[in-house]
């Protein structure tokens, strides 16, 4: 009885998420309520113990909302100064095959703004270029969906690790009790960059054979001939491009840490295939293109038409739409090094709450360096740089701000519902937390085999919460105690919990409506879904077998 009511916060969101197909901005609401009674009821937590860890989740909501408002800011700002038609345009003229545009855009493209943004925001990018490209809408939603997988490990500046498992670990303000054997808050830090390595050197593979994926998924639903083999043509060119962003991506998660390998990756691999295709190398000898559109599935098309803007009155020079882009990445980078005096300085500044009501519960972050904090920089460089008016930034605070009520809401109610989850350790019924309970009993029923299963917690997480961050946060826990218990390497673990995460955000709700709303595909969510499961058990279930050899060898 115990384990299946420490499940049931997990079922509750599944059952109005998937059954009863509720959006987020209504689901979560009712599932935070839902947790908060049984954990005062059944788990018997002090209510003041609910009250803080709900005022917890608001202010670590709060840091991840001004990320997401930077984010689309800054996108939007992009916007209204016509950088984002020259990036787009920029690509019309590099390749006249659909397989090459694909992963040029959704693959290496998206992967940059996956690490720059986040939170569902390359294919909500991406699938507007494919469409101006001459994409039918449902492939330009579903595909770009699925390139943003590898990516999103380390999403908005390293939000997933930095921000999920950082916070996933702890209950209260302080770490959990269980990781004492393995760190400290000091070297919390320096754990998080062992899993980030750890994460890049399995994903090494199934990154590398992502865009191979895409392609044969293009040619097999998208094509006249519905062949998979037209896809697998190029499949030097897929894997080249595959390994030009992982291999980098490595380097960096190894030597660096979690902030950069998507930036980073997702650059250096665009201007390496970006090389490969002016030098001719690995492309095919004929351009494979769609069928008639008079012929394609009307279940393909959106009711919205999207144009490109050649002509407008306002154009800019490719280098200039760029440079908001690589600023961003250069301050990131500045603000990030441990060498460098930026990052205790920004860190310096440091906003909360501790022991919240009387409790051990605190929640604290230092606003001038979350990524959020850079991206207003670099909007302010931006109306210099791109010599916008006035008009021009109020409409894009207007439009980013309407952006945000939806957010909002989901976030104030899902992060205080996994911080409840995750703090119900502190009751009166003497017993463990929920997470530890699930733990528990996953380790005595499914022993050593637990690496074949982690991903899809992960992926379970990323689909019922909207976000690989609050996938990590919720399940983290419960991953590192079932490694513990296995006498299994927590950190092993706790990558495949991240890769599922990944494997998860193709599929999840949030992303699959937004990316689907601004081609106008509202009402296909199922059928978006239906094309991307495909790929994401693909992702986890090789996660796992790679992850379970991994850990039997070494």
């Amino acid at each position: 009885m115990t384990t299946l009511i420490a499940l049931s916060p997990i079922a509750i969101v599944l059952l109005l998420l998937i059954v009863l197909r509720m959006p987020a901005i209504k689901a979560m609401p009712i599932s935070l309520l839902f947790t908060a009674v049984i954990a005062y009821y059944y788990w018997k937590v002090p209510f003041v113990q609910l009250v803080a860890s709900s005022v917890e989740g608001v202010l670590i909501g709060l840091s991840i909302l001004y990320i997401i408002f930077g984010a689309i800011l800054l996108l939007n700002t992009l916007k209204e100064s016509k950088a984002i038609n020259a990036i787009r345009n920029s690509f019309f003229d590099i390749s006249q095959d659909r397989r090459i545009q694909l992963i040029l855009i959704a693959w290496l493209f998206g992967a940059f703004i996956e690490g720059a943004a986040g939170f569902g925001t390359p294919a909500a990018i991406g699938a507007p270029l494919l469409v101006a490209l001459g994409f039918p809408p449902l492939a330009a939603v579903s595909l770009a969906l699925i390139a943003d997988s590898s990516p999103v490990s380390f999403g908005a500046v390293g939000t997933p690790v930095i921000v999920g498992i950082g916070q996933g670990l702890q209950e209260g303000s302080q770490l959990a009790a269980i990781t004492n054997n393995y760190m400290t808050e000091a070297s919390l830090s320096s754990y998080l960059r062992i899993i980030a390595s750890q994460v890049m050197q399995i994903d090494v593979i199934i990154g590398t054979l992502m865009p191979v994926v895409l392609v044969m998924m293009l040619t097999r639903f998208f094509g006249k001939n519905q062949s998979w083999l037209e896809g697998l043509k190029v499949w030097k060119f897929a894997l080249f491009a595959g390994i030009s962003f992982t291999l980098p991506a490595l380097l960096v998660a190894t030597f660096i840490g979690p902030e950069f390998p998507s930036i980073f990756g997702g650059l250096i691999g665009l201007f390496i295939v970006l090389l490969a295709i002016k030098k001719s190398w690995f492309l095919p000898e004929e351009n494979w293109d769609f069928d008639k559109k008079e012929h394609w599935n009307k279940e393909w098309l959106g009711s919205i038409i999207l144009k490109t803007e050649e002509g407008h009155s306002r154009s800019l020079p490719l280098w200039l739409a760029w440079i908001p882009y690589l600023a961003l990445g250069f301050l990131l980078v500045l603000t990030r090094l441990e060498v460098l005096p930026f990052k205790s300085w920004l860190e310096g500044v440091v906003i909360g709450w501790t022991n919240i009501f009387g409790t051990s519960i605190s929640a604290t972050f230092s606003p001038l360096y979350l990524p959020g904090t850079i991206f207003l920089i670099v909007v302010i460089l931006t109306f210099f740089f791109h010599q916008m008016n006035g008009m021009m930034i109020a409409r894009a605070v207007k439009q980013s701000s309407g952006m945000l009520i939806g957010s909002a809401v989901t976030l104030f109610t899902a992060v205080p519902m996994v911080r409840i989850f995750i703090n119900s350790g502190v009751n009166n019924a003497e017993l463990v937390s929920m997470p530890i309970e699930l733990a528990n009993q996953a380790a005595h029923y499914l022993g050593n085999s637990w690496p074949l299963v982690a991903p899809f917690i992960g992926a379970l997480g990323s689909f019922i919460s909207g976000s690989a961050t609050f996938s990590n946060m919720m399940f983290s826990l419960l991953q590192f105690s079932v490694a513990d218990q296995l006498a299994l390497p927590p950190e092993r673990i706790l990558a495949l919990q991240v890769l599922g995460s990944n494997a998860g955000n193709m599929i999840c709700v949030l992303n699959v409506v937004a990316a689907a709303s601004v081609v106008g595909l509202i009402g296909k969510e199922g059928t978006i879904i239906r094309l991307t499961i495909l790929p994401m058990l693909f992702y986890a279930s090789l996660a796992g077998v790679i992850g379970f050899l991994y850990i039997l060898i070494f």
